[in-house]
C-alpha cells in the first residue's frame, strides 16, 4: 500500500498475545507508510487495547499514555518467576495458596497511593539501557520503588487453587506484574501473572478496538484506517482554549500568542501558569501550548 500524508488519527488495536506492542507498530506503519507509534507497551504475554497514533496523531501520544488504565488478569499462586509473568523462569515456589477472605481483606492495603518496585524485565532505562536488556545479558539491575495510583482494584473470581482472577483500574507507570507479585507475597506466598488483558487506555476502549491476528491478514486494519478516531480523542483530559485566526497562525509558526488580546480573558483566567491547553481554530487542533508568563508557548504544533 503505497504511502498516506493524510492518515492522522487513532486507530485501536486488539494486541494479540505472543506480539511485542512494537511489532504491532511496525506492521501497520509498513502496511500505511504513515509514521506510527502506540500509547503504552503491552507486553508479549498480554492482549487487549493498544492504541496506535498515525501521522500528527503521534504528536498526542503522550497525554493518551496519561489516562488511566484497566485491565483484567489471572494471578497463579505459589510460582515466583524472573519477570513476574509466566514468560519467565522460575525463581521460587511456595505451598500456602490464599482464600478469598484472605484475599478480599488485602485489597485496600493495595488501593490508592502506593510504592511499587518495577519488574526487573520492564522498559524503565537504567544509564540509557532498558532494564530487560541488562536482565537479558544476566546484568539484572536494582530498581528502586516508586509511588503509583492503584484507583481500584477487586477480586472477580477463584478459578481454581492455584489462579485467582482480578480487574484494576490504575495510574501511569503502574505494573500489573508489579502488584501480582506483591499482592502474593502480602499473602504468605509468592505468584505471578498467568494471563493479563488491557480493557482501556485513558478514553480509548476495548469495544473500538480492532483484533490483530498474529501472522494473519490485516486488511482489515488498513481498511479501518478509513474510519480513524479523531486526532483529538487523546487530549479529552487536557482544556481547550479558541483563538482568532491571527494568533493561531502565530502558534503554527512557532510564536507566542499573549493571553488577554485578542483572546478573551474569560476563557483563559482559569489557565495557572503550567497548564497546557489544546489551541484550537475553526474546529481543529493548531497545537499543544503552554501557559508561561502571560503568553501561550507552542509545545507541538500540529500541520493539517
Amino acid at each position: 500500500m503505497p504511502a498516506d500524508r493524510g492518515l492522522n488519527g487513532w486507530l485501536v488495536v486488539d494486541k494479540p498475545r505472543g506480539l511485542t506492542s512494537n511489532r504491532v507498530v511496525e506492521r501497520i506503519r509498513r502496511a500505511t507508510g504513515a509514521k506510527a507509534g502506540h500509547a503504552g507497551t503491552l507486553d508479549p504475554l498480554a492482549t487487549g487495547v493498544l492504541p496506535i497514533a498515525l501521522g500528527e496523531a503521534t504528536k498526542t501520544i503522550a497525554y493518551a499514555m496519561d489516562g488511566r488504565k484497566s485491565y483484567r488478569f489471572r494471578i497463579c499462586w505459589g510460582v515466583a518467576r524472573d519477570s513476574d509473568d509466566s514468560d519467565g523462569e522460575i525463581v521460587g515456589e511456595s505451598e500456602a495458596r490464599p482464600q478469598r477472605g484472605e484475599i478480599e481483606a488485602m485489597l485496600a492495603r493495595f488501593t490508592g497511593a502506593v510504592m511499587q518496585t518495577p519488574p526487573v524485565y520492564s522498559a524503565i532505562k537504567i544509564a540509557g539501557r532498558r532494564a530487560y536488556a541488562l536482565a537479558r545479558a544476566n546484568r539484572a539491575p536494582t530498581l528502586s520503588p516508586r509511588p503509583v495510583e492503584i484507583m481500584s482494584l477487586r477480586l472477580t473470581a477463584i478459578a481454581d487453587r492455584d489462579h485467582a482472577d482480578f480487574e484494576a483500574a490504575v495510574g501511569k507507570g503502574t505494573y500489573i506484574r508489579s502488584l501480582a507479585r506483591d499482592l502474593a507475597l502480602a499473602l504468605g506466598t509468592l505468584g505471578h501473572v498467568a494471563a493479563l488483558r488491557r480493557l482501556s487506555v485513558g478514553p480509548f476502549t476495548e469495544a473500538q478496538a480492532i483484533l490483530l491476528e498474529p501472522d494473519g491478514d490485516i486488511q482489515h486494519i488498513l481498511a479501518a484506517c478509513g474510519h480513524l478516531l479523531p486526532l483529538e480523542t487523546a487530549l479529552d483530559g487536557i482544556p481547550a482554549l479558541a483563538l482568532a485566526a491571527a494568533d493561531a497562525h502565530r502558534l503554527r509558526c512557532g510564536q507566542r500568542v499573549a493571553l488577554g488580546e485578542p483572546c478573551e480573558k474569560a476563557q483563559h483566567s482559569r489557565f495557572d501558569a503550567g497548564t497546557v491547553v489544546s489551541a484550537w481554530h475553526d474546529q481543529a487542533v493548531v497545537a499543544l501550548a503552554r501557559v508561561e508568563d502571560g503568553n501561550l508557548r507552542p509545545l507541538r504544533v500540529i500541520n493539517w
